[in-house]
């Protein structure tokens, strides 16, 4: 499983969040610890909606 905003491998991270577009439900967004932790901004493909 890889972070949608940079990529990255989060399997042997202990602390990252997965959860469905808060806009359509369709995408599943991960985020990594340092993605959360930055606020850095993700995409969603299906519907592109833009969350913090």
């Amino acid at each position: 499983m890889k972070c949608t905003n940079c990529g990255k491998s989060i399997e042997a991270e202990n602390n990252w969040v997965e959860f469905e577009c808060p806009k359509c439900g369709k995408e599943t967004i991960v985020r990594c610890d340092k993605c959360k932790k930055l606020e850095n901004s993700y995409k969603c493909s299906k519907c592109n909606f833009v969350g913090p």
